[in-house]
């Protein structure tokens, strides 16, 4: 069978490209300008070369000379769309959006079988549905067959309840892609707790670079898939709370939040998911790239990189490199791995 190539632009750490090589997809290149972030991508994606650079500033013929004779059969990405929020769709064009232009004419230059793009569902309804009219607008004057699509990750058996929107186009085709079906019912949907009680506690001890797994009880089918064939846990480290942080954590119930405290503490920090513990018997909240305010079900600390990666489909394999914070937020910008194989492998048949 055909292995189709695919360089991932925005790439981070290489959520959605490490998808596409657990499908069978022969991932090129990364691209990004986090260097950290590329350090990661290249050590999990070994076959793959990473430039770090301003895709504003490079042209196609750049992407051809960097994959040799391979020739570039997918575009992927997350391009930022914060300028669009901005500028409105009357300025399309406006500089505040130069990231996601290139995005569209990397793709016009390449001319790959397809592309897929990921990005926030508010998207979509941004000004009415104007900006979103015209990314599909340019894409089919490119020659290109769009559909998009907003997926929950929990209804893919991954214990998030994040939802993203994708793109995709298809070039010269006379059908839309078809975007995969939801694998789980929501009475189904795997919970925090069956994604990671099974990691060490680190009730009395803040963990080490490298742990072994506990010899605990029966573990969770998620768990089995997610565990590390050497018996090993890599970015297992507890963070370091001040006694009075822990106190006031200690105070919320599972699943509840600063409105659960008492008077004195409610107001130390003032926004809404203040001092929110999360529900074990639930999929997780949306993982973002910060980790000071929503704590372990039951422990009274942040989750740990490996705990938070667990929630966004990243095996115990996939290491991340660089200082705690900086692997914070490479898990919070990635898009999780099994949501992007489930469409790797839907993708296919349509290459």
């Amino acid at each position: 069978m055909k292995q189709y190539s695919v360089i991932d632009l925005f790439s981070g750490c290489g959520g959605l490209s490490y998808g596409f090589q657990q499908a069978g997809y022969n991932v090129l290149l990364g691209v990004d300008n986090d260097e950290v972030a590329l350090k990661t991508f290249s050590f999990n994606h070994p076959d793959a070369k990473t430039l770090s650079a301003d895709i504003s500033r490079l042209k196609g013929e750049d992407f051809l000379f960097l994959t040799g004779k391979n020739k570039i059969d997918l575009i992927i990405g997350g391009p930022p769309c914060q300028g669009f929020s901005l500028s409105g769709p009357r300025k399309f064009d406006d500089p505040r959006n130069t990231l996601y232009l290139s995005f569209i004419r990397l793709v016009k230059e390449l001319k790959p079988k397809a592309f897929l793009i990921e990005n926030v569902p508010g998207l979509i309804g941004l000004y009415g549905g104007q900006v979103r009219d015209e990314i599909i607008r340019r894409f089919e004057k490119a020659g290109y067959t769009v559909n998009y699509q907003k997926l929950n990750a929990a209804d893919f058996g991954i214990p998030q309840l994040r939802q993203r929107v994708f793109f995709v186009g298809l070039l010269k085709s006379k059908k839309k892609f078809d975007f995969p079906e939801s694998s789980v019912n929501p009475e189904n949907y795997v919970t925090l707790r069956q994604a990671i009680d099974d990691l060490p506690g680190l009730e009395n001890d803040l963990g080490a670079e490298v742990m072994l797994y506990p010899k605990n009880g029966r573990l969770s089918g998620y768990q089995k898939s997610m565990r590390n064939g050497t018996g090993r846990v890599h970015n297992h480290i507890g963070t370091d709370h001040a006694e009075r942080t822990r106190k006031i954590i200690s105070l919320v119930p599972e699943g509840g939040n600063y409105k659960d405290l008492p008077e004195k503490y409610s107001k130390t920090r003032n926004f809404h998911v203040a001092w929110t513990r999360l529900d074990g018997r639930k999929p997780a909240t949306t993982i973002d790239t910060g980790h000071r305010h929503h704590f372990h079900y039951c422990y009274n600390r942040v989750p740990t990189v490996r705990e938070s990666a667990r929630v966004q489909s990243f095996p115990d394999k996939f290491i991340f490199l660089g200082n705690k914070t900086q692997q914070y937020k490479q898990v919070g910008n990635a898009v999780p791995p099994l949501l992007a194989e489930y469409i790797a492998k839907k993708l296919k048949s349509y290459l």
